[in-house]
C-alpha cells in the first residue's frame, strides 16, 4: 500500500526540538546581548564620568595654581577680594559652582549664592585636599540637597601651608540623562537584534520541525505496519535527502514484506506439493495388493525425487535462517574441489536423464590442486546450481558443466540452453525471495544462499545470459597462495 503524507501533520510531536533550539541557541544569544548592554553601559558611564572628572580636575588645578602664584602672597584681604571677584566673574556658573573654602572646611565665597557663606559642605574631598595637599574628587549625594554631584577640591597655599581650598561643584543630572539616553539606545538596539534573531530562528526551526514532524509521523506509521508510506518531498537540501531516504526505506520495507508474504506462500506450496506426492504414492504402494513391480519402482522413484527436493529446500531454509541471524559459518579444510563437483555431476546426471535432460561435463585439466573450503557448503552450491539449471533451463534438454583453472582460481561454469533470464531481472536474481517472472517451483532463496557461501570463501558467484541462448552460472574460488 502506498500513501502520501502532507507536510504539517504531527508538528506538535516535536515541541521538544523547539525547546532544545531555544535553550541551546536563543538563550546564549540573549545572554550575550545582555552582556554587551551591560559592558556598553559601564563603558558609557565611565567615559562620561571620566571626561567630566578630568575636565573639572584640570580646571580646578588651573584656577588654584593661578591663585597660588599671584594672589596668596599679598595677604588675606587681597586673597578674599580676588576670590569674590573670581566667583562673580566665573563664566561657567550656570553649570559649575565655584567655592572658596577656608582651612576648617567652611565656605567663604560661592559663585551661586552668598547664603552659602559659612556653611560646611561636609564631603570628604575637602578634608583630603587639605590633609594630603593635593587635588581630590568627590562623587555622590550632596549632604545638604541630596542631589548627585561631582566636586573637585584643590588646595590653596600661603607660606607653604594649606590655608584653604578652591572647590568646583557640578550636578550630575545632565550627564546621567545623557548616560540614560545612550543606555536606552543600546538597549533598544539589543531588543531589536534579539527580536530579529528570535523571528529568524523561529522561521528556521519551523522549517526544520515541519519536515521532522512529517518524517516522525511516517516512521511511526511504518513501525505500526503501514508499509509503503511516502512523504511529499519539497526540499532540496539535507532535509530533502532525509525525506528521500525515508521514502526509500518505506518502499524497500514494503517490498520486503511483500516478498516475505510471497515467500511464505511459495514455501507452503513447495512443501505441500512433494508431501502430497509422497503421501499419495506411499498409500498407492501400500494398497497395491498385486505388487506390480513397475508401478512400485515408479512410485519409489517419485518418492525419492520428492524427498530429495524436500531435503534441498530444508537445507536452503536452514542456511538462510543462519544467514539472517549471523550464525552462518564455514567448516573449512583442505578439499578437492574437482572431486566434489564431479560427485554432484554423477548424482544429478542420472536424475536429469530420467527427465530427458542431457548433462555434459568437461574438465580442462586432469587434476587440480586442493583449495581451502567447506566441502558440504560447496556441494550445496553445486547441487542448487544444477537443480536450478534443470528447473529453469530444462526446456533446452541440455546442460553443460565444466571446471578449469584461470588466473590463480578454480572456475566452475554451469550452462543451460533454456530461454535465459530477462535482462531487466538479471541484477535481482541473487536477491533473497526474488523469483522474477519465472513460473518454476522454488523458494527464491537458493541463489542468495549460494552467493553468500561463495562470498564467504572469498570467491565470486555470477549469473549471466550465455551467447546463443540460455543462462550461465560462474563460480570462481581462489587457490591457496
Amino acid at each position: 500500500m502506498s500513501e502520501t503524507l502532507k507536510n504539517g501533520h504531527g508538528a506538535r510531536r516535536v515541541r521538544g526540538l523547539r525547546r532544545r533550539w531555544v535553550t541551546g541557541s536563543i538563550v546564549p544569544v540573549m545572554l550575550l546581548l545582555a552582556m554587551v548592554v551591560v559592558i556598553f553601559s559601564a563603558g558609557v558611564t565611565n567615559y562620561y564620568f571620566g571626561a567630566m572628572q578630568d575636565g573639572l580636575v584640570q580646571q580646578a588645578r588651573a584656577e588654584a595654581g593661578a591663585f597660588n602664584d599671584y594672589f596668596m602672597d599679598n595677604g588675606y584681604a587681597e586673597y578674599l577680594q580676588k576670590a569674590t571677584q573670581s566667583t562673580t566673574d566665573f563664566t561657567n556658573k550656570d553649570r559649575i559652582e565655584l567655592q572658596f573654602i577656608n582651612s576648617v572646611g567652611r565656605i567663604q565665597v560661592s559663585s551661586t549664592s552668598s547664603l552659602k557663606t559659612g556653611i560646611s559642605p561636609g564631603t570628604d574631598d575637602i578634608a583630603q585636599a587639605i590633609a594630603q595637599q593635593d587635588t581630590k574628587v568627590f562623587t555622590g549625594k550632596d549632604p545638604e540637597t541630596g542631589e548627585n554631584i561631582m566636586a573637585v577640591s584643590s588646595p590653596l597655599f600661603y607660606s607653604g601651608k594649606v590655608v584653604g581650598v578652591l572647590r568646583l561643584v557640578t550636578s550630575l543630572q545632565a550627564v546621567q540623562r545623557q548616560i540614560m539616553i545612550a543606555v536606552a539606545a543600546i538597549f533598544l538596539v539589543a531588543v531589536l537584534c534579539m527580536a530579529l534573531i528570535i523571528i529568524s530562528s523561529l522561521l528556521f526551526i519551523n522549517n526544520v520541525v515541519e519536515p521532522v514532524a512529517v518524517v516522525s509521523e511516517a516512521a511511526k506509521r511504518i513501525s505500526a505496519g503501514t508499509y509503503g508510506v511516502r512523504i511529499e518531498n519539497r526540499y532540496k537540501d539535507e532535509l530533502g535527502e532525509l525525506v528521500d531516504n525515508i521514502n526509500d526505506m518505506s518502499l524497500k520495507i514494503g517490498q520486503n514484506e511483500k516478498m516475505k508474504s510471497e515467500f511464505i506462500s511459495s514455501v507452503s506450496h513447495e512443501l505441500r506439493t512433494p508431501l502430497t506426492a509422497i503421501n499419495g504414492w506411499g498409500e498407492t504402494i501400500l494398497e497395491d495388493v498385486d505388487s506390480d513391480p513397475e508401478q512400485m519402482r515408479r512410485g519409489i522413484r517419485i518418492i525419492l525425487n520428492e524427498s530429495r527436493r524436500l531435503s534441498t529446500m530444508v537445507e536452503e531454509l536452514l542456511a538462510f535462517s543462519k544467514m539472517e541471524d549471523g550464525r552462518f559459518t564455514l567448516q573449512v579444510e583442505q578439499m578437492d574441489l574437482q572431486a566434489e563437483f564431479e560427485d554432484a555431476i554423477f548424482t544429478y546426471r542420472e536424475l536429469f536423464r530420467q527427465e530427458g535432460i542431457e548433462l555434459e561435463y568437461e574438465s580442462e585439466v586432469e587434476e587440480l590442486p586442493f583449495i581451502v573450503g567447506d566441502p558440504e557448503r560447496l556441494k550445496q552450491v553445486f547441487c542448487n546450481v544444477l537443480d536450478n539449471a534443470a528447473k529453469h533451463g530444462g526446456a533446452g534438454k541440455r546442460i553443460s558443466a565444466s571446471i578449469a583453472r584461470e588466473n590463480g582460481a578454480q572456475v566452475i561454469r554451469v550452462r543451460d540452453y533454456g530461454p535465459g533470464i530477462p535482462e531487466a531481472e538479471l541484477p535481482f536474481v541473487k536477491q533473497k525471495f526474488y523469483k522474477g517472472s519465472s513460473k518454476a517451483r522454488g523458494s527464491g532463496i537458493g541463489l542468495a544462499v549460494c552467493d553468500e557461501i561463495v562470498e564467504l570463501h572469498g570467491g565470486g558467484f555470477t549469473i549471466a545470459n550465455a551467447d546463443g541462448g540460455g543462462a550461465v552460472v560462474t563460480i570462481r574460488l581462489p587457490e591457496q597462495e
